[in-house]
């Protein structure tokens, strides 16, 4: 919980910063390469959690990793964090940057997990279904495929979910008869 509100804090002032110096875009570039890289390496994210390691060190591994892939605000910002002795929030300052960048852009992030690829219909349907819940026009729909789903889909926005595939429903219609609240209706 701490390492969060750490990586808020660090992800708001360098927005801030980006956002002031007219380099937004090239940082938004810059933070999805760290949130992709330390989602991808479990190794660095280790390297970066462990106290022995000595922090100029840490830092010397993070520029060999990143020198001439970002902008050199980005490897500022990692001596800044290296100095602060917060290595160990990276990992989630990036992604947590994203949210924030997402927030300031008016980007709505959705997922949806669905048993088949979807088609163009019905992604159209699913981006229409997400502005009205939102309001927000612009959506980024991350679409995986779950065949154990059976059929349906699972729509994630924020903290919501919607769960309208067959596999929920026969998870509800089981805990019903469980529960003893299933009513049985004859027409």
């Amino acid at each position: 919980m701490a390492d969060q509100q750490v990586a808020a804090r660090y992800a708001k002032s360098l927005l801030d910063l980006a956002q002031e110096q007219g380099t937004l875009a090239t940082i938004k570039q810059d933070m999805d390469l760290l949130a992709t890289t330390m989602a991808g390496s479990r190794d660095l994210r280790l390297l970066l959690r462990n106290p022995i390691v000595k922090h100029d060190k840490k830092l010397s591994i993070l520029n060999a990793v990143f020198n001439g892939k970002v902008s050199d605000m980005l490897l500022r910002f990692f001596q800044i964090v290296t100095s602060k002795n917060r290595e160990d929030t990276l990992e989630f300052i990036g992604s947590e940057f994203l949210k924030q960048y997402n927030a300031l852009m008016g980007v709505q992030v959705a997922e949806v997990t669905s048993a088949v690829p979807l088609t163009p219909a019905t992604r159209a349907e699913i981006e229409k279904m997400v502005t009205q819940q939102t309001g927000l026009t612009q959506i980024s729909l991350t679409e995986k495929v779950d065949a154990s789903l059976i059929g349906g889909f699972v729509l994630r926005v924020g903290d919501r979910q919607i769960d309208d595939s067959v596999r929920g429903g026969l998870r509800r219609l089981r805990t019903s008869l469980t529960d003893k609240t299933y009513t049985p209706s004859l027409n």
